[in-house]
């Protein structure tokens, strides 16, 4: 951490930690508590594999109910040079999936794509209906000579797609090739020649249903945001790009952006990367978080408030701009390897420490695709783990229960066998993921029982003999 300030809002962090380079620690779903330590985490048996997007959600079955929290994913592997080079660099490969776990840690459900697309990293967002709106991506061949590129290459395309929970059944999708120009491209066709012969014209990274049956998505190498009018699919504006149907205001453009989000009052929001091969006479950016006014009668979009990292950051790809309860913000930073919390005034790049609440960094190379803040309760299915061992002279028991959000202490239990155990320790205040008690029973047999805030016993862990 290098900012922790009194005005955060609730919940604690959810990062999904990865590397292109070399990997600190394991690949998974993480959530931190607001001093860094873990609350949960999920690590994946390798460093190729990967998850993204991971965040709470709510989970409806379709028949009106009120839902229930669940956390939500994307697993898979992406095509992250030297491993991977048959895709465009951040593409998903073959073989990814979503998934939705409940508030025990256990699996619910396991959500796929259709037509043949492969599961896409950058978006899986539950809705009220009972159904999964995402992304999904695959290669389709194309001659690419009329845009400068191979004649035996492909474009990788993107579907948004929405499936009915309860059946998996695919409701609807809208396919980029359908609907935009891959002309109006700002990555060159000729850079296919280096993933496959396959050329990443659109890189849809994110879409946000409105409450008017509109799609909000954003499609990072066009430079642009396209509002979907869902049900016939046609694009009824532009924002950015080579054909934009507004106007910018100071500060008010964007470049390489990612997670477009419908805000009120003819706002949205964005993750400005900013940073890397910019047009000809624009200014040298700072990637950052960016809200918008659309002034839909001029045709003019306004910056109204910016959210900058100190010190500067350049994120070539990733990130995201999180509306959080309170009214703050909450800035995963992608590429780089960082996340902040603001008050919702914001700053700017010249004062950009104004408003900071909170920041954390993830160590060394690691990054995150995002990073959110969420409330979240944890009751695993699971017990607590313990153990116990001798240390210069005295017996130390470790108590850990990994995904409780619940326990606020511990007791110790120890006997001379494992079915003959009494309290040693009533209430040892947890301090951290893992609480370490120190004793002088012998033992050698220890186990703990995890106790709530009102002292309530909630978990119990096996019966662990002592080591030396």
């Amino acid at each position: 951490m290098t900012a922790n300030k009194p005005g955060t809002a609730h919940g604690d962090i959810f990062v999904a930690p990865f590397s292109a380079d070399q990997m600190v620690g394991q690949t998974g779903a993480l959530v931190n508590d607001n001093s860094g330590d873990p609350v949960w985490f999920r690590p994946l048996p390798s460093t190729n594999l990967q998850n993204a997007d991971f965040k709470v959600q709510t989970y409806y079955d379709g028949r009106g109910g009120r839902g229930q929290p669940v956390l939500t994913w994307w697993q898979g592997t992406l095509a992250l040079p030297p491993a991977y080079t048959n895709l465009p660099a951040g593409a998903p490969e073959p073989g990814g999936c979503y998934y939705i776990y409940d508030s025990h840690y256990r699996l619910l459900k396991t959500v796929f794509a259709h037509h043949g697309y492969y599961p896409d990293e950058h978006e899986f967002t539950l809705t009220r209906r009972g159904t999964a709106l995402f992304i999904a991506s695959r290669p389709v061949p194309m001659d690419l000579t009329p845009y400068g590129g191979p004649k035996n290459g492909a474009i990788e395309n993107s579907e948004i797609q929405e499936v009915d929970l309860a059946t998996g059944r695919l409701l609807y999708s809208w396919n980029a090739l359908d609907h935009i120009d891959p002309a109006d491209s700002e990555e060159a066709a000729s850079s296919a020649s280096s993933s496959g012969g396959v050329w990443d014209a659109f890189h849809i990274n994110s879409v946000d249903e409105g409450p008017d049956g509109r799609l909000l998505i954003s499609a990072r190498n066009m430079w642009a945001i396209y509002d979907v009018t869902k049900k016939s699919g046609k694009v009824r504006y532009q924002i950015g790009g080579k054909k934009s149907d507004f106007t910018f205001g100071p500060n008010a453009d964007f470049y390489w952006q990612h997670d477009a989000r419908f805000r009120p009052g003819n706002r949205i929001s964005m993750f400005d990367d900013g940073c890397c091969d910019l047009p000809d006479g624009a200014p040298e950016q700072r990637s950052h978080g960016l809200i918008l006014s659309l002034d839909f009668r001029s045709h003019r979009a306004t910056a109204v408030k910016t959210y900058y990292h100190q010190p500067p950051l350049e994120s070539p790809t990733q990130g995201n701009t999180q509306a959080l309860s309170n009214g703050n913000e909450f800035i995963g930073w992608g590429q780089s390897p960082y996340y902040s919390e603001y008050a919702g005034a914001g700053n700017t790049e010249g004062n950009a420490s104004r408003n900071l609440l909170y920041d954390a960094k993830l160590p060394g190379s690691d990054i995150s695709y995002r990073a959110f803040r969420n409330k979240w309760i944890g009751t695993p299915y699971y017990p607590p783990s313990a153990a116990a061992r001798s240390d210069a002279g005295h017996n130390v028991v470790y108590a850990s229960w990994n995904g409780s959000t619940q326990t606020a202490a511990w007791q110790v239990l120890a006997g001379s066998g494992p079915g003959s155990l009494s309290v040693v320790v009533r209430h040892a205040p947890r301090s951290g993921f893992e609480t370490a008690v120190t004793t002088p029973e012998p033992g050698p047999y220890f186990k703990v029982r995890a106790l709530d805030a009102k002292g309530r016993v909630i978990g119990d862990s096996r019966v662990v003999k002592l080591s030396g």
